[in-house]
């Protein structure tokens, strides 16, 4: 941690609660700037280092490697930029775990679609920033007082 960072194991613990509540974020290669596009994550409560995603073999993604998600809660109480690298999953079961509806609206031939690409993305080091700073510092930013050294605690530089 640097400077008065908050704390990173609650800001992970926030972070997967609300991703789970929410599973929506923007998922972009860092080789290719305008892939940013909305995304839904399929998530493994037991798996809390690595996200999958449903995704089309003729898509921006199925050239693999180093990514950037982005992601705010629903509350608009959690913000986080996160990295890692996506790879082909070849797990039937893993896949099987996650097919449903949302998906195969996504994909012609439903499950057995030959387009499907599923994508694990192994996760390395993020950012998270608590947005619920509370009534006070509220008050402090609306009458234009200095809430940055408080907002320093709600941010951390982690590891997912």
């Amino acid at each position: 941690m640097k400077y008065r960072q908050g704390d990173p194991d609650e800001l992970k613990t926030k972070f997967w609660k609300a991703l789970a509540d929410s599973p929506f974020l923007f998922l972009q290669l860092d080789s290719d700037t305008i892939s940013a596009v909305p995304m839904s994550a399929q998530l493994d409560k037991d798996a809390n280092s690595a996200i999958w995603f449903f995704t089309h073999k003729q898509g921006k993604f199925a050239a693999l490697g180093p990514a950037t998600a982005t992601f705010e809660s629903k509350g608009h109480d959690i913000y986080a930029r996160f990295h890692g690298s996506l790879t082909v999953e070849t797990s039937r079961e893993r896949f099987d775990q996650f097919w449903n509806n949302f998906a195969e609206a996504w994909f012609d031939g439903g499950k057995d679609d030959p387009d499907i690409l599923f994508l694990r993305m192994d996760l390395g080091e993020a950012e998270i920033w608590d947005g619920d700073m509370g009534l006070l510092d509220t008050a402090r930013m609306a009458l234009g007082m200095d809430v940055r050294e408080d907002a320093s605690e709600h941010h951390a530089d982690t590891r997912l």
